[in-house]
């Protein structure tokens, strides 16, 4: 059996072991499997973008500078044990994911490649494939590039795939709706609670909790953000609002011309030619029994916020 069969199975199994887990502990109760945007977000960015960006990112931007550089036959790392290789990339990568995702909050160019990751208004295993579709260019060449340019091919071939699963797994983790209290861990290592918080429509959480997998890096640049863990305080423990404080499209191609020019997306949407196309999963769901539409995340909230108030972020289209 080869890798990818192998890194497949274990993808496909996690992520049945996270959908049943959300189902038996739910962080937000009351969200269903089959949510509104879930087409969206499997259809199009997990299946249909994943796979032709894995093309262009590393048949045609890679391999090419890989062959440009003389680097074909070159190993300069490849000596290192796997686990190690794999460590380093690890760390490596999330340090600079932590810096960049950093930048987007703060960048309002950048910002557009990043705002269609929080248009989720549920968030769950699934959310974390909805990113742009330059979001994705940008991050994985400079994710895969040191693998594939330090590491000769046979190498890279084994460490490739364990990289990819790894954060294909850490993704649906961090983003899924699983109440679990990982406790001073979470000091460490990053898991739902404060990536639940970085979904928030919560001003106090939107320039915080940036790192993917390992939480210390956003404790020690003083990002770090989850009530309950010294020395913060806050008035709830739950967010009580997901999602962007402003009007976003619901389509796949109208996002992406969002992050471009900005239009009416009311007027857009209800356009009557329009309209059906966008509608007609949620027809279909709602015709097999299957609403799509959520309970808001207030409905779940805890003792502590009902005094509270959902504190929108400042953001601006």
């Amino acid at each position: 059996m080869d890798l990818l069969t192998i890194t497949t199975a274990i993808l496909l199994g996690w992520m049945l072991l996270i959908i049943t887990l959300e189902r038996l502990f739910p962080y937000t109760p009351g969200l269903k499997l089959f949510r509104e945007g879930w087409w969206l977000d499997l259809v199009w960015y997990t299946l249909i973008q994943s796979y032709f960006l894995k093309i262009l990112i590393f048949d045609y931007i890679l391999a090419p500078a890989k062959s440009a550089l003389g680097l074909s036959e070159m190993g300069y790392l490849s000596h290192w044990p796997i686990w190690a290789l794999v460590l380093l990339f690890l760390v490596t990568h999330d340090l600079y994911i932590y810096w960049f995702h950093r930048w987007q909050h703060h960048n309002k160019i950048l910002w557009r490649t990043h705002e269609a990751h929080h248009s989720v208004k549920t968030v769950d295993w699934l959310a974390g494939s909805r990113s742009h579709v330059l979001e994705i260019i940008i991050n994985q060449t400079i994710e895969f590039a040191p693998i594939v340019l330090l590491l000769d091919n046979e190498t890279a071939a084994v460490v490739v795939p364990i990289k990819a699963l790894l954060d294909a797994m850490w993704g649906m983790w961090i983003h899924s709706n699983i109440d679990v209290n990982m406790g001073k861990l979470q000091y460490f290592i990053n898991g739902p609670q404060m990536h639940q918080w970085h979904h928030a429509n919560h001003r106090e959480v939107f320039y915080a909790n940036y790192a993917t997998k390992f939480a210390f890096f956003d404790w020690i640049f003083g990002t770090g953000f989850l009530p309950g863990l010294k020395p913060l305080k806050h008035a709830f423990f739950k967010p009580r609002e997901y999602g962007l404080p402003y009007e976003y499209p619901r389509e796949y191609f109208l996002q992406h011309a969002f992050s471009f020019w900005r239009f009416d997306v009311k007027k857009v949407e209800n356009h009557p030619w329009v309209k059906p196309y966008i509608e007609w999963q949620q027809t279909l769901l709602r015709w097999l029994g299957l609403d799509p539409k959520e309970p808001s995340a207030a409905a779940a909230e805890t003792p502590s916020s009902t005094t509270a108030k959902p504190a929108q972020t400042t953001l601006t289209p």
